[in-house]
């Protein structure tokens, strides 16, 4: 089963070089293609991306990561899609996981996390992601999914800006079991740089909520931007 990884990217000069690299230095001949799905960045990232060894690098019309994630799985030949956001780095042995993962039957998963800080409070977080509940998901943790799967849901559903991955999680678990590779991506704590882990937590929280009971895309992305700022 060959893999295509997908990265949707906006300003992320800072990472994406590094991240490619890691990615191609622990491959094996199933990696099919690196795609870097850029938003409009205005920092050089596409060129860093390419310069790292990305294969593929598309210039999306539309922001925003259904759409870019979208756009990159139509440039993808793989049969497991694999997408990481650009600030996480995955296991080593990512792709043996993940078709480890397949092999046993679960088309669709993710793996835990732990963010690159020390603080107790960021490892509460990281322990959490070891349980099977929808607060305990994010894209941070990175998503494989089998292509078919991937087909039959319509990908992400582009008038999604946020909570995206929630709601295309939450559609193939309606069908499909889920697996949680116990072992875990290395994410950025950028988020909590110069907020209080209160607050950050709180915006999580309510926007989970507001998401659950259908409150409009641009209202919730209003109100996590009025929270964290």
């Amino acid at each position: 089963m060959t893999i295509s990884i997908i990265i949707p990217t906006l300003n992320e000069a800072t990472h994406i070089g590094q991240l490619v690299e890691y990615l191609k230095k622990n491959a094996n001949k199933d990696l099919r293609e690196i795609i870097v799905a850029d938003g409009g960045s205005t920092d050089g990232t596409p060129q860093l991306a390419s310069t790292a060894g990305a294969t593929t690098i598309i210039h999306c019309p539309e922001k925003g990561r259904s759409c870019q994630m979208n756009e990159g799985v139509e440039f993808s030949t793989g049969d497991i899609l694999y997408f990481v956001h650009a600030d996480s780095i995955p296991p080593p042995s990512y792709i043996h996981d993940i078709q480890k993962s397949v092999n046993e039957n679960f088309p669709i998963g993710c793996f835990r996390f732990k963010f690159n800080s020390d603080k107790k409070l960021l490892k509460f977080n990281a322990y959490m992601t070891r349980f099977d509940k929808m607060y305990c998901r994010g894209g941070d943790q990175t998503l494989f999914v089998k292509r078919d799967l991937f087909e039959e849901l319509n990908g992400y559903r582009k008038e999604y800006k946020i909570m995206e991955e929630y709601d295309f999680i939450e559609r193939a678990k309606e069908k499909y079991p889920f697996k949680i590779i116990p072992k875990e991506v290395i994410v950025s704590a950028r988020k909590y740089e110069g907020r209080s882990w209160f607050r950050v937590m709180l915006a999580n929280s309510v926007v989970f909520n507001m998401y659950k009971l259908g409150v409009a895309q641009d209202t919730m992305i209003k109100t996590y931007q009025r929270m964290l700022s």
